[in-house]
């Protein structure tokens, strides 16, 4: 890649602005514009220089962080990535910025171990690059930079072996699996508003870090049918419920007799992402069979891809976010390069297509 991602840091805290600024520009696709300790510091350097990302931080001096962010997406939209701590009145506010426009979240970096510096690493880099893909809806950007994809250090096997899936489950009751990242906390809020309440059960995937997802389901539980909630381990899965996988923690279907419930557990990044769609649609692919339906929706990077493959094989019925409608069109492309998708809807269609299919 010839061009780097040039990031503008946003943050009060100067030790923050310098972890941030090695571990960004540790990745050779990224380069560092500057630093801003805050919004109103921001706003003359973006006027003399417009960065490809913002990191920005949510609580700061002078200006907040929502209120710099409404400003930015109303007047001279740029990708911005917010990286909030982990309490939880700002999971709250943090989803307030996803409303508002930010193209990711992410938790501050963890500096205690290496362990968890390097996922932190892996996931502020990844970030930034999908936010420097994203179509921001006021733009309409349509040249977005080509980033190339890190290969994932671990693929599903890690969580659950791969195994070979016969179609021979019948009677049990129908379930869908979703997965998304990038883009993917619209599209899922977009589709689940439009679905009546005896929907067969859903289980959803969407890249976001721990605490912001408990956040992420009740905000989707108070604008749906459906009841919406972030999954605990052995959590029933059932018509007309929706269960959000955990962040930080993967997620994986299980089923006995004829009744479907989710296990909850940690274990390595797999496809670079904890929680992983590929985890969840193996797992699904093994356990439910032809009773599935596999969705795919916008993201960066591969994760899902696989997995919709293994819930074809299996006989799932398998759909992929096309290209028109994905705020980053990874995911979604890289399952259609495998033939993995037997349908290819924009995020407008599913809704429709899933009613049809189920009543």
């Amino acid at each position: 890649m010839d061009k780097k991602i040039r990031v503008l840091i946003v943050d009060d805290s100067a030790v923050v602005r310098q972890s941030l600024s090695s571990i960004l520009e540790s990745d050779p696709q990224i380069e560092i514009m500057g630093t801003a300790a805050d919004p109103l510091i921001a706003v003359k350097k973006i006027m003399k220089e417009v960065p490809d990302v913002i990191t920005l931080d949510i609580e700061m001096p002078r200006m907040d962080g929502l209120t710099f962010l409404r400003k930015i997406m109303s007047q001279h939209p740029i990708p911005v990535v917010v990286i909030s701590s982990l309490t939880n009145e700002g999971t709250e506010v943090a989803m307030k910025a996803l409303e508002y426009g930010a193209s990711e979240i992410i938790g501050k970096p963890a500096m205690n171990a290496a362990h968890f510096f390097n996922e932190s690493k892996i996931r502020l880099c990844d970030a930034v690059k999908a936010a420097s893909q994203a179509k921001l809806s006021r733009l309409k950007i349509s040249n977005t930079p080509q980033v190339e994809i890190v290969k994932p250090k671990y693929s599903a096997d890690i969580i659950l072996e791969a195994g070979s899936y016969k179609k021979r489950i019948v009677d049990t009751d129908k379930i869908i699996v979703l997965g998304a990242s990038t883009g993917g906390t619209e599209a899922i809020r977009s589709l689940l508003k439009s679905l009546p309440p005896r929907m067969p059960g859903i289980a959803i995937v969407q890249h976001m870090p721990e605490g912001f997802t408990k956040s992420f389901a009740n905000s989707l539980n108070t604008i749906t049918n459906l009841e919406v909630k972030e999954a605990e381990d052995g959590d029933r899965l059932y018509q007309g419920r929706v269960l959000i996988a955990r962040g930080d923690h993967h997620m994986l279907l299980k089923r006995s007799g004829k009744e479907y419930s989710v296990e909850i557990k940690k274990g390595p990044l797999v496809n670079r992402h904890r929680p992983s769609v590929d985890v969840l649609f193996r797992s699904a692919a093994r356990y439910a069979g032809q009773n599935a339906t596999g969705i795919l929706l916008t993201g960066m990077g591969a994760d899902g891809a696989k997995g919709l493959l293994e819930l074809k094989e299996a006989g799932s019925d398998t759909i992929a976010q096309n290209q028109e409608t994905s705020i980053v069109f990874g995911m979604p492309k890289e399952a259609i390069k495998l033939g993995a998708a037997k349908g290819i809807l924009g995020i407008d269609e599913i809704a429709p297509y899933l009613v049809k299919k189920f009543f």
